[in-house]
């Protein structure tokens, strides 16, 4: 008596309970994000839409001379204020001997900018030896004193009056502390006590002791005695002289490193207050001397054609997906546009910049955000071949739940590489951290909550369940049945394969020996021309006409009343010469305003920090790979990324191209391209180490190659066709950048499967000793499934022959 099914309602019910959660989840992130997006517009890049310039002028001191090395230490701390500020994607530079430029992007009050960035911000911390001797207001010789005590030199001891925040002069000992020895500062909001604002001074391990012994001698002084109080001074003006607490005894001290600045502050002005402590003094004061509306440095022009160019491209990797998975794709490609729209509010909520390179990635990243529904449809497939009464739903489900772990890791690896470029670079590395953050978790939305809602719906109609073919899922596809007929054993002699990734790398690397490398006007400076016409010029005729004159690269944009700048590499007085010309050609009569070199905007502090958070991240992602899964998978996929790295910058090398701030977005796009390649492999590459031991390791990767394979083609050729259309129909600005990402996105692909699989194989034989079997691939074993002796059997008709 055969025994009768258990009822699947509950299952059932299960099932729709879940798709009923991630349909509300879908529904409340696309409210919010639809909200976002119509309130809150993303603010426009200098190149996209111009902004404010701020000209600052050094000036001297008596113990510092405001020289080139004192403007460009300047240079580094206004960066740090400005990220502070939350500008992103500004452009400083040094601009002669002594003057700074500034241009801010979208900035909604300038003048407090300027004011921002105009403070010197010399923070000290000071014993208090007791009123001053003639009292503010007594005689008016200490208030004369007070006002006066910014131009009055110190005493041979250093001490010096100034008023405290009600007005009385103090006589203050020479500094204890110094803004040297902070190592940060918050503004936070106190609603237990009532207190309001305040800002939290983080001291260093050597700050931390003089601010003991400085409040320890202050405590040896009576309650309410003046010299119980420590002055902390913020540009010659006492901001707070509280009194230590009568509970910290005398000598001891308050310990911990830490202190509280109070006041009346509102949280714009303790905001303001901490970001000025954080980021440290200016080594020389400065003086705003101009502050100027400039225009765009792109034309209308090339803003359009990279906005078709981006249009198309996103059309044409529709379609791809359409053709190739049907209806599945056709729901992916909606999923895909609200991954587009939940990307760009998340951008406006943190307030980013975009200018037209990001506006170029955040496209590409629409093409590469196709991977992980590529990733699920590709394993509903292998779910689908593998049963003998299909039901698409169920094949849905077990390929979410079957490329979980592979989307997740891929992802993860990214994540920290982002979160360490946020976290310890600065400039536009930051700024790319940022973006790349917010693209991977919108990703991910997208595709494990959007996707699966649609897709599990849809294959829940009972249309879509009498006619399977249509849901693109039902058969394994071109790809993979070619594969299956031909079944190559790539994997048989690997060290060939890392001889060819070598003799690759050498001669593309050596590019860099030979020809070195061209670097662009943000990392050597150039000259700054600034020029007054009869006729105001339009911007976009003079990059035509100087590009047809032989400056391809030159900045050009609209500054103040209908003035002209131009920025390009150094130049020669005949090129110079040239370039006044074909201004005058297109103005009239012309005259120089300004004519000066200028440094680079990408500084040698910016291009430290960059290579360090940069390398922190490769290695903190070869812990989580070693973590996950090996050691030798996470050194493998390193390498792999480090051949594709030489590869792109030396193949740049020897076309002459610009390694410029567009070259870096490229390339830091191609590493996180290059590790989701790598992570996808080795996943699979695990998943069959847990199901059949006894197979060779070259065997178990060729297999995983082989079953991967179609999902590494189909990711492929939507970025491909992305970034072929802003090649191909995009601006010049816009073709470098394609053409770094195309040649990263083959490199990529061609290392993951070349380079990082054949390395893991030699590792793992290191480390195990053995070398056997590789040749005959296990005696014909497969991923551990046998059908035919010596004839491997994809995991698909495998599973299928041992169904009875």
């Amino acid at each position: 008596m055969k025994r009768s099914r258990p009822p699947s309602r509950p299952r059932s019910r299960s099932r729709s309970r879940a798709l009923n959660v991630r349909a509300l989840v879908a529904l409340a992130v696309m409210a919010a994000s639809v909200a976002i997006a119509l309130t809150m517009p993303v603010r426009l890049g200098l190149d996209l839409r111009g902004g404010t310039q701020i000209v600052l002028e050094t000036k001297s001191t008596e113990t510092t001379k405001a020289d080139r090395e004192a403007t460009d230490r300047t240079v580094e701390v206004l960066r740090g204020r400005i990220d502070a500020l939350g500008v992103a994607e500004p452009t400083i530079v040094r601009s002669g001997e002594n003057r700074v430029v500034v241009e801010l992007p979208g900035v909604q009050d300038p003048k407090k900018a300027a004011d921002v960035l105009g403070r010197t911000a010399q923070l000290t911390v000071h014993s208090v030896l007791g009123p001053a001797e003639d009292p503010a207001g007594e005689n008016g010789k200490a208030g004369k004193d007070a006002k006066d005590a910014k131009d009055t030199k110190d005493t041979k001891d250093g001490e010096r009056v100034l008023p405290d925040e009600s007005g009385q002069s103090l006589r203050l000992k020479a500094p204890t502390l110094t803004g040297q020895d902070v190592k940060g500062a918050d503004a936070r909001f106190d609603q237990q006590n009532g207190a309001g604002w305040h800002v939290t001074v983080d001291f260093k391990d050597a700050g931390s002791d003089r601010w003991a012994r400085v409040t320890g001698e202050a405590a040896c002084n009576p309650a309410g005695d003046p010299q119980r109080r420590v002055a902390i001074v913020l540009d010659n003006k006492i901001i707070s002289s509280p009194q230590v607490d009568p509970s910290v005894s005398c000598g001891a001290g308050i310990t911990g490193g830490s202190t509280q600045i109070t006041g009346s502050f509102d949280d714009a002005e303790a905001r303001e207050l901490a970001l000025l402590i954080k980021g440290g003094a200016l080594p020389v004061p400065v003086e705003t001397v101009e502050q100027r509306t400039i225009g765009a440095t792109l034309g209308d022009e090339a803003i359009t054609a990279g906005a078709w160019a981006a249009v198309i491209g996103t059309a044409l990797t529709a379609l791809f997906i359409i053709v190739v998975y049907r209806l599945m794709g056709a729901l992916a490609t909606v999923a895909l546009l609200c991954y587009g729209l939940i990307s760009y509010a998340a951008l406006a909520l943190v307030g980013a910049t975009l200018t037209l390179p990001g506006l170029a990635g955040f496209v590409l990243a629409i093409g590469m955000a196709v991977d992980a529904n590529v990733l699920v449809f590709e394993r509903a497939r292998e779910e689908q071949a593998a049963r003998t009464r299909p039901s698409t739903r169920s094949a849905l489900t077990a390929g979410f739940r079957s490329a979980f772990s592979a989307i997740a890791d891929s992802n993860i690896t990214t994540l920290i590489a982002a979160a360490l470029l946020f976290f310890l670079a600065s400039g536009p590395v930051k700024g790319f951290g940022v973006t790349l953050g917010i693209g991977v978790l919108a990703s991910m939305v997208s595709a494990l909550v959007i996707t699966r809602v649609l897709a599990e719906f849809a294959a829940s109609r009972p249309a879509v369940f009498r006619r399977p073919a249509l849901t693109g899922i039902s058969t394994t596809g071109p790809v993979r049945d070619a594969l299956l007929r031909r079944n190559p054993f790539l994997m048989s002699r690997p060290r060939r394969w890392l001889a060819a990734s070598l003799i690759v790398m050498v001669v593309a690397g050596s590019g860099i020996l030979v020809r070195g490398l061209n670097y662009g006007i943000e990392f050597t400076g150039g000259r700054l021309i600034e020029y007054s016409t009869a006729t105001q010029v339009d911007p976009e005729r003079a990059r035509d006409a100087l590009a047809d004159a032989g400056f391809p690269r030159a900045v050009v944009q609209s500054s103040g009343e209908g003035d002209l700048t131009v920025r390009t590499e150094e130049l020669t007085d005949t090129e110079a010469a040239t370039v006044t010309k074909t201004v005058a050609g297109l103005g009239g009569e012309t005259e120089k305003v300004r004519d000066e070199l200028i440094g680079p905007s990408l500084g040698e502090e910016l291009r430290r920090n960059a290579l360090i958070a940069l390398g922190l991240a490769l290695g903190a992602q070869l812990l989580y790979l070693a973590a996950r899964f090996r050691l030798l998978f996470g050194t493998a996929a390193v390498s792999a990324l480090a051949h594709d790295v030489v590869i792109l910058v030396g193949v740049f090398a020897w076309l002459g191209k610009p390694i410029d701030g567009v070259f870096l977005a490229a390339l830091l796009t191609v590493i996180g391209y290059s590790v989701n390649d790598s992570v996808v492999l080795f996943d699979r590459v695990r998943e069959l180490l847990g199901k059949e031991r006894k197979t060779p390791f070259a065997r178990l990767t060729n297999d995983a190659i082989l079953q991967t394979l179609p999902r590494t083609v189909n990711t492929g050729m939507g970025a491909v066709l992305i970034l072929a259309s802003l090649a191909v129909l995009a601006d010049d600005s816009l073709t470098d950048f394609a053409l770094a990402l195309l040649i990263g996105v083959g490199v990529g692909t061609y290392s993951s499967v070349f380079t990082a699989s054949p390395l893991a194989i030699e590792l793992f034989d290191r480390g195990t000793g053995s070398r056997s079997a590789r040749r005959t691939g296990g005696k014909g074993r497969g991923t551990g499934r046998t059908g035919k002796p010596g004839k491997q059997v994809p995991a698909s008709r495998a599973e299928r022959q041992e169904v009875p």
